[in-house]
């Protein structure tokens, strides 16, 4: 189910950023790759809710090119690539928390536009007037917590982290807020990109970077 969402260039890029995961990832190899393969899987199962009627919609996106696999994974790998460099330091933790929270973040947004769109009519995260579905950067309550049920689920992957960094709920706490406040951020860039500012792969990316970011700052405090 998950392959089936990749078109079949984006699927030979995903299978190169996955032999990446594992080699950097080193000793958490299998963990990255797992878990991007979970975030792959939970996407497919949340882009099938509702399918009819994002059909009838027009709503309905089956597959995802090069572009959405390299917004939604670029900055994950760019974390992974940070564990690597920094081996044997006390900030490796750091970049893991860093990963999940970029990888809440994309999976936050999936969530809350995937299921927010079933939702009655939309509001700008800016101004908060009232837009058509699908237009960029508008919530529902309903995709709103959505999204954050995707961040949390992300950030469960945290159970499977015991024996290298102290799993504790602040931490868990952490990744759910990187990834919700990401998801947020990415809405506001949607708005942007209603004025010609942006795309939805650079709203994407950019709020993977903000998630991330938030949920290390909030580690660090």
């Amino acid at each position: 189910m998950a392959i089936l969402t990749l078109a079949d260039k984006a699927m030979a890029v995903a299978l190169v950023m996955g032999v990446f995961f594992l080699v950097l990832g080193g000793n958490l190899g299998p963990f990255f790759l797992l878990a991007m393969l979970y975030f792959l899987f939970l996407s497919a199962i949340v882009t099938k809710i509702g399918h009819s009627y994002k059909v009838r919609a027009k709503l309905y996106e089956k597959q995802r090119g090069i572009k959405n696999v390299l917004a939604n994974g670029g900055w994950p790998l760019f974390m992974v690539v940070v564990y690597f460099l920094m081996r044997g330091s006390a900030f490796q933790s750091l970049a893991v928390v860093g990963f999940l929270s970029a990888l809440a973040a994309v999976m936050a947004d999936k969530f809350s536009s995937e299921i927010g769109v079933l939702d009655g009519i939309p509001i700008s995260i800016i101004g908060f007037r009232k837009v058509d579905k699908g237009v960029s950067g508008g919530v529902t309550w309903v995709g709103l917590l959505a999204g954050l049920l995707g961040s949390a689920l992300i950030a469960a992957l945290l159970l499977f982290l015991g024996s290298f960094i102290a799993v504790t709920p602040y931490i868990f706490l952490a990744v759910v807020a990187g990834g919700f406040g990401g998801t947020l951020f990415d809405s506001v860039l949607g708005w942007f990109e209603e004025k010609g500012i942006g795309n939805k792969f650079t709203s994407n990316f950019f709020g993977s970077v903000f998630g991330s970011l938030i949920s290390i700052i909030v580690v660090l405090l």
